[in-house]
């Protein structure tokens, strides 16, 4: 199989998204340990994996269907960390059961969710341009975008309950999302496989 020449936009869309990513991962995170928060926590480590998936796209955009399969299939186990740092930080709140500070909640979760959206606006042209790679980007984008949306609405909700539940509910359901976005890159990544033989 052949290489093949990424376009010039493509490469500064990926980079944009890896550089967005790194900044704003610093910010959630600095956040997430000021308030106990798990959501935020599970967030920031995305946006950390985000980064990593994108510059990994970078690299790999030029490169053969099936060494792209590869790195495709490397890309799905990558997903799963933020959903694993989740479920880590939600044993630690039910240990140690203090509700984070829901006007922060709120707030990093509103700043996350412009990033979110911006990076899946910027990617969403690409999403089919180079099979499994483009798609894990853009799917991680979006998927983020919605975690954000249910990060501020358990701000709201800690508002009026004062509980713990809401912002581990949400971790929860970020390492859901991420598990399912991970099966649907591995399994782009395996018909590109199949497809390079």
């Amino acid at each position: 199989m052949t290489e093949i020449t990424p376009s010039p936009i493509l490469r500064r869309a990926v980079l944009m998204v890896a550089l967005l990513n790194l900044g704003y991962f610093f910010v959630e995170f600095a956040s997430a340990i000021s308030i106990s928060s798990v959501s935020l926590f599970a967030d920031s480590i995305d946006f950390l994996e985000d980064t990593s998936v994108n510059l990994l796209i970078l690299f790999a955009l030029g490169w053969s269907l099936r060494a792209r399969s590869i790195v495709g299939m490397a890309l799905a186990i990558i997903l799963l960390v933020p959903g694993l740092a989740a479920l880590w930080t939600v044993w630690q709140k039910i240990a140690s059961p203090v509700p984070p500070e829901p006007i922060t909640l709120s707030v990093v979760g509103t700043g996350a969710l412009l990033v979110n959206v911006t990076c899946a606006f910027i990617l969403a042209r690409f999403r089919k341009a180079s099979g499994s790679l483009t798609r894990a980007a853009f799917l991680s984008a979006r998927n983020d975008a919605y975690a954000n949306i249910a990060i501020i609405v358990a701000g709201i909700l800690t508002v009026h309950t004062l509980s713990i539940w809401p912002d581990v509910v949400v971790g929860f359901g970020i390492a859901a999302m991420n598990a399912t976005a991970a099966k649907e890159v591995w399994e782009a990544a395996r018909e590109e496989k199949a497809a390079s033989s």
